[in-house]
């Protein structure tokens, strides 16, 4: 279950990530630890995402989190780049992660299921072609929910 803050973090930290040039991938708030751990990923669409953005985003959102005030009791701020655990959405990263395996969700069954493994082999306008053991499988991007790189197949 989401933090009730959490949004209201993600409305502070898009506009400060969007004026360094960096987007928000997702923020967990960690209150089962003490102090509470506020986690927020970031990536760097341009480049990979570095230590020099991730101490950018702290010091900015830090700030807009002390002027808003929202934040009432201690807590420690993390900011972190999402690692390969991350959903593939941009042609970078379908480039960079060519021959990974990945899983493919679908919106609905495509021959018979909504989750795919297999290796990636490409995307393209319409399609995301995946290896699965040796045979390539075509999956329309208008069916597809999710790609992500599978990290138990490595």
């Amino acid at each position: 279950m989401t933090h009730p803050l959490v949004p209201q973090i993600i409305d502070l930290a898009t506009p400060v990530a969007e004026d360094l040039g960096l987007e928000v991938v997702k923020v967990v708030f960690h209150t089962n630890q003490s102090p509470p751990v506020l986690r927020i990923d970031i990536r760097n669409p341009t480049q990979d995402t570095g230590l020099s953005d991730c101490e950018r985003m702290s010091r900015n959102l830090e700030a807009n989190l002390d002027a808003a005030a929202i934040m009432t009791d201690a807590y420690v701020l993390e900011v972190s780049s999402p690692g390969i655990s991350q959903e593939l959405k941009t042609d970078r990263e379908f480039i960079s992660f060519k021959g990974f395996p990945v899983k493919v969700y679908t919106s609905s069954p495509h021959q018979g299921h909504s989750e795919w493994n297999g290796k990636l082999v490409s995307r393209d306008e319409n399609n995301v072609y995946l290896n699965k053991k040796g045979r390539v499988i075509e999956i329309k991007r208008s069916n597809i929910q999710s790609v992500q790189l599978d990290e138990e197949r490595d």
